[in-house]
């Protein structure tokens, strides 16, 4: 296997992904799309766009497109997840045969689908891989320890990938349940826009608390019946995941969801130059699942509603909390 990755996407995760793996050992080539910032990352090492980052690693080489992309066996595809099609599309059939492991935690809108299944759909003879977990861009930049699931369709595979990654801060772990470990990176964002929105209205810790023991049990239902794995609900893509992102004001999701308990509106927090959560796109999506497979997931309706416009948190935790009691 060529030691050479291709990561495609240059933002605040491609440039501390391609930074990581360079720490261990792999010569990178980073695909942006400005010339400026290209040419400054091989000059200086430094992405200008985000300067809180550390110095990208040496052998990471930043270019503009996918020149030579069909040279290597293994690329990292970290762009949002409703541009993945867009952009697997545009590189078309130099895709072939590579492992694709997927770095964005989302569902497409429209087809509903997970980032692996847009791969099998456009490249079928490409290898799709997931890696997910418990991880801040600035963290694995600053290489900082962090320990994150990579699934793959068998252990063997996915175990490939892990020690092609692995270096001595940035700890993949295999997994062969590619379902559950997507399902469950697209799901923990919708509960932390919902975890966010508790605090952000001042609700407290013991109501955030019981929304993410309670998101928990509902993302593993959701997640079962769509044919994940139950061990994946306890791993780092799972329980890990899941509680980074709802604590945690440098998750995307969380701050959204705290500026919506606050009172802003979504068009108010995207006017006022806040980038888009992942989980606004998801939420509906998954919404959408948990009916289509008879899954009852309050929460996540709960957050849609919100996301709407159709209610307060006020109003939504009233609901949940007025839910039938019964036992767990």
């Amino acid at each position: 296997m060529s030691d050479e990755l291709f990561v495609v996407g240059a933002g605040a995760w491609g440039v501390a992904l391609a930074h990581a793996a360079g720490m261990s050992g792999r010569n990178v080539r980073l695909c942006g799309r400005d010339q400026q910032v290209v040419d400054q990352i091989n000059a200086t090492h430094v992405n200008p766009q985000y300067p809180d980052l550390a110095s990208v690693h040496e052998s990471v080489k930043a270019q503009v497109g996918y020149a030579d992309i069909e040279h290597c066996d293994t690329l990292l595809m970290v762009v949002p997840a409703q541009v993945t099609r867009q952009v697997i599309s545009d590189i078309g059939q130099a895709l072939a045969g590579k492992n694709i492991i997927l770095c964005a935690k989302g569902l497409e809108q429209n087809t509903l689908k997970r980032q692996s299944e847009i791969v099998v759909e456009l490249v079928p003879d490409a290898t799709p891989f997931s890696l997910s977990g418990p991880s801040f861009a600035i963290d694995v930049a600053q290489s900082k320890p962090t320990a994150v699931t990579l699934a793959g369709p068998t252990m063997a595979q996915a175990r490939a990938m892990v020690d092609l990654l692995a270096g001595p801060t940035f700890r993949p772990y295999s997994s062969d349940d590619l379902i559950g470990v997507e399902l469950a990176g697209a799901l923990k964002n919708v509960y932390a826009l919902g975890a966010g929105a508790v605090e952000g209205a001042g609700l407290g810790f013991s109501a955030r608390s019981s929304l993410i023991a309670r998101g928990f049990a509902e993302m593993g239902r959701l997640v079962e019946a769509l044919g994940g794995s139950a061990s994946t609900l306890t791993s780092l893509a799972g329980l890990g995941d899941l509680t980074m992102s709802c604590t945690a004001r440098e998750s995307r999701n969380y701050e959204f969801g705290h500026r919506l308990g606050a009172g802003e509106t979504v068009a108010e927090i995207l006017n006022s130059g806040a980038k888009l959560a992942e989980g606004v796109f998801s939420t509906p999506v998954s919404l959408k699942l948990a009916q289509e497979n008879d899954v009852e997931t309050p929460i996540v309706a709960a957050v849609n509603a919100l996301l709407e416009g159709k209610a307060t948190i006020d109003m939504l935790v009233a609901s949940l909390m007025t839910r039938p009691l019964r036992s767990e």
